[in-house]
């Protein structure tokens, strides 16, 4: 070989850097995007627990309810009160072909089986038997937050948003308030056309008012994040259909 050609090869050697050769000190350092993304992830997850645990730590803490609580009581009481508005609905929806009378039982069917529902998860989130060990009703007779005999909305012996009767006289055992007798309900099943219009809107609206003085009764005596919501919702919406009611069953000719 040349002395030329010994000097290109060893030209090129030079230039070519080798496996053993450092790389550039000044250039980034580069990972693997694989282990970038698993990094991004556990970020993700890692901002999301702080979040959530500063949520909690931050939430009002509620005692969980006693079996013998106003709030499971509610719940159990509601959920039977309900559950006899649902019956009536489906009744009346039998009984009759008018549009109006069989679009209000329809949205009182569903409102109220959607809450019963509600009241329901409740108490199993409770860890609380669905079934009481004390009579109905006993829950109302407790005395209210600011410590009364009856119940704050009460302003001589009537509601003062429906006209229902004050139940602060409630025993343990008595009757829900506005709950329809079986002979009622029997009733209801054989009428039809306008005949059963008439009694299942005057037996709606007894039932209706009753409802509102079981959630006007437990807003007095609880602060529970999810009793107290719910039952607004109860008092506000059956409110609405009371003044409805009372205008279909007008209309047919009652009172």
């Amino acid at each position: 070989m040349t002395d030329e050609g010994t000097a290109r090869s060893a030209e090129a050697t030079s230039a070519e850097p080798g496996p053993l050769d450092s790389p550039d000190p000044t250039a980034p350092p580069r990972r693997p995007r694989g282990r970038v993304v698993i990094a991004g992830v556990i970020a993700a997850v890692l901002v999301a627990v702080v979040a959530f645990a500063a949520g909690w730590l931050a939430a009002p803490r509620t005692a969980t309810p006693s079996d013998t609580s106003v709030e499971a009581g509610f719940a159990r009481d509601m959920q039977q009160h309900h559950d006899q508005a649902v019956q009536m609905a489906m009744i009346v929806r039998e009984q009759t072909d008018d549009p109006d009378i069989r679009q209000l039982a329809y949205d009182i069917a569903t409102t109220q089986a959607q809450q019963s529902g509600q009241m329901y998860a409740w108490l199993n989130s409770w860890n609380l038997p669905q079934a009481s060990s004390q009579p109905a009703m006993t829950w109302m007779t407790q005395p209210t937050l600011s410590g009364a005999g009856s119940d704050s909305h009460e302003h001589g012996g009537v509601s003062a948003t429906t006209g229902a009767i004050d139940s602060s006289g409630m025993k343990p055992g008595d009757p829900m308030p506005g709950m329809a007798s079986a002979d009622d309900l029997a009733r209801l099943s054989q009428l039809t056309g306008v005949d059963a219009e008439r009694l299942f809107l005057q037996l709606m609206i007894a039932h209706h008012l009753g409802g509102v003085e079981m959630a006007e009764a437990v807003l007095d005596r609880t602060t529970n994040p999810l009793v107290v919501p719910l039952a607004k919702a109860m008092t506000f919406a059956q409110t609405g259909e009371i003044d409805y009611m009372r205008q279909l069953l007008a209309a047919r000719g009652g009172a």
